[in-house]
């Protein structure tokens, strides 16, 4: 297995953790946290390999070839465990939490004896998706450290997880890279300069993010959300026909996400405290909308509701005809 082309950011947590490793220093729990899609699993796992490799280099890096590197990359390795979303009892779809009894698994399967080298990895990905049973499963774990065992939780959302389970780990936080190493990483993957530039500032600086939308339609999608604002606002187009195109695929959430972005850089450019207290309201009432989109709301009411707040005949049925 190739070592991974790790962006700058991820070499500098990499570089963290196997100093603490090579010192002994390398805590039972790890928390790898920051914003997602800046790649704190792929850090993770490659951390993985270099504790299961049987035949590191002089540098302490993995070889790639020994057994225990082959088990791992054919995702067979008996001391490596991931945690993560399951099927439900019916088998129809993933659950939205991580529950108890696959905790409780993990537990039993790290208090075994590594069957290969001298220790055992186990990753919890995302670590913020667990029930309450399940944290307090967990926190058992994380207070009986066995040597060799390593209990390694990742999330985007840290603050979600109890101070209890936060306290007894070592944390790696992934952060933002400064705006010319992120514009560079990008031009690195194949970006032209004005594009990326372009998807950086959409992304706030997120180069995850801003590399996944210039691989995708996020940009067209963040263009045609302006668009539909636009029209909303000189009445071309009603809040039901928009409201049911943006639900219409995949993308809703996205959609959400560009329309909170696209109101907030419009409120920072204003001086009138009317409107920019009307948009930064509308701001947060999307943003609330997004949250919504992972309930069991009607997709489609919950955002024609918010989109009728944007017109400026909001008082209109939703449904009526266009000015």
């Amino acid at each position: 297995m190739s070592a991974p082309a790790f962006a700058p950011w991820q070499r500098r947590i990499y570089a963290q953790a196997t100093a603490a490793l090579d010192a002994g220093r390398l805590g039972h729990g790890l928390l790898f946290c920051g914003p997602a899609q800046l790649g704190k699993r792929a850090v993770a796992e490659r951390l993985a390999q270099r504790l299961l490799c049987r035949e590191r280099d002089a540098q302490g890096e993995p070889c790639g070839r020994c057994r225990g590197c082959l088990l791992l990359a054919a995702g067979t390795h008996p001391d490596f465990q991931t945690v993560s979303f399951i099927l439900n009892k019916e088998g129809t779809r993933l659950r939205t939490e991580i529950v108890i009894e696959q905790i409780r698994n993990l537990s039993e399967r790290l208090a075994l004896t590594p069957q290969y080298g001298g220790a055992q990895v186990a990753i919890l990905d995302p670590a913020d998706a667990i029930n309450h049973a399940a944290c307090n499963a967990l926190l058992k774990t994380l207070e009986e450290p066995v040597p060799g065992r390593y209990l390694w939780l990742v999330s985007a959302h840290p603050l979600r997880l109890p101070a209890t389970i936060r306290s007894r780990c070592q944390r790696l936080e992934f952060r933002l890279p400064p705006a010319d190493e992120a514009l560079a990483w990008l031009q690195s993957q194949g970006h032209a300069a004005n594009a990326a530039r372009e998807a950086l500032d959409a992304a706030r600086g997120h180069p995850g993010l801003a590399h996944e939308w210039l691989q995708g339609e996020g940009l067209k999608l963040r263009r045609d959300v302006g668009a539909d604002l636009a029209k909303l606002a000189r009445g071309d187009a009603s809040a039901l026909e928009v409201a049911q195109r943006w639900v219409g695929d995949e993308h809703a959430e996205l959609r959400l996400r560009h329309a909170a972005d696209l109101v907030l850089a419009e409120a920072s450019g204003l001086t009138d405290p009317v409107r920019t207290r009307s948009l930064a309201a509308w701001f947060d009432r999307a943003n609330r909308t997004r949250e919504l989109l992972r309930t069991t709301v009607r997709a489609d009411l919950a955002v024609v509701e918010l989109l009728m707040a944007w017109r400026p005949d909001g008082a209109r049925a939703a449904g009526g005809s266009r000015a």
